[in-house]
């Protein structure tokens, strides 16, 4: 038989016995699913930047979408409020930080502070991007959708700012009623009725010269074409419906992968966060009832804090790729 030789650096290394590398089995468990979950979320963010190249000419400009400010009702505000919620994030992982380092030397009293300034941060987070999704979903000017699933918006053609559909659609009387699958046309269903129909859009728009359309496709100057008045006529003839706010069918902002990749990618991030704030929570707890302390360390608050810093870089990443490029 063979003997087996084991170096002095080996026995350093392995000799920790349930804990090789001396790190703690939970401590290892948490780094494979953070490396797993890093993988989940490059395949998604890979697929997004296949899509959006693919259709590059028809994106969404996300200066021209994330315009809203809590509060400033109006007022253009581009990836204000965006940038706002990565910077509550980032801080939020700075107070991880803390808590850590201070259960490294077992001060349960800072512990309980920086754990609470993490919640909150996490929440002030998980409610803007909710707010965020209802703004997006409810939409703030509207388009028309033609017939190729294409859509077209309104803009002056004087100043070039945009137009809301409600501020020049013309009343027409029409008895119209929601689409269903069960009565109407099975594959043309609908949630709610829009704010104006169609043709109250098309008499609006015939009766005013000055307004004219931009379609999806932007120029060379990275912008979204504007027609000229003959040509958005001719355009207007194959409106067919009605598009407010974002869903995974229709989109007012442009292509509609733009919504499905947006509700998918920030949503399975929300959702991470939602978790950790939550388990930050019964950290939280634990940490007041002395759980800890009677452990002699604080180890559980450094594998919540693992998960936390990762789920704050994957944000910069989303932050970067769906929102910056």
């Amino acid at each position: 038989m063979e003997a087996t030789v084991t170096t002095g650096t080996e026995e350093k290394v392995w000799g920790g016995g349930n804990q090789p590398l001396s790190v703690s089995y939970g401590k290892m468990m948490m780094w494979f699913f953070i490396v797993s979950d890093a993988l989940t979320f490059s395949g998604f963010l890979v697929a997004y930047g296949f899509s959006r190249f693919k259709f590059i000419e028809t994106w969404p400009i996300a200066d021209e979408v994330f315009t809203h400010f809590p509060f400033l009702h109006g007022v253009d505000a581009p990836m204000y409020y965006v940038a706002f919620m990565t910077f509550v994030l980032i801080f939020s992982s700075v107070t991880m930080v803390l808590a850590v380092d201070a259960g490294h030397h077992m001060k349960k009293s800072k512990v309980t502070l920086y754990m609470l300034l993490t919640i909150i941060g996490g929440a002030i987070f998980v409610g803007s991007q909710a707010w965020e999704w209802a703004n997006f979903i409810k939409g703030e000017y509207g388009a028309v959708e033609m017939k190729s699933g294409r859509i077209l918006q309104f803009v002056d053609a004087n100043t070039g700012e945009r137009l809301a559909i409600g501020d020049f659609a013309k009343p027409v009387h029409s008895d119209r009623e929601t689409h269903t699958a069960n009565e109407g046309v099975w594959f043309n269903s609908e949630s709610s009725l829009p704010s104006h129909s169609i043709e109250e859009v098309k008499a609006g728009f015939e009766a005013n010269p000055n307004i004219v359309v931009r379609t999806e496709k932007l120029d060379a100057e990275g912008k979204m074409t504007v027609l000229s008045r003959a040509d958005s006529e001719e355009r207007m003839k194959q409106a067919i419906m009605v598009v407010e706010g974002a869903n995974l069918v229709h989109n007012e902002y442009g292509n509609r992968l733009f919504a499905d990749f947006f509700f998918f990618i920030t949503g399975f991030h929300g959702f991470h966060v939602f978790s950790g704030v939550v388990i930050n929570v019964i950290i939280f707890f634990n940490v007041i009832l002395g759980t800890y302390e009677k452990r002699g360390h604080y180890e559980m608050v450094e594998k919540v804090g693992l998960y936390w810093h990762f789920v704050d870089l994957v944000w910069v990443f989303v932050f970067t790729f769906f929102y910056l490029v």
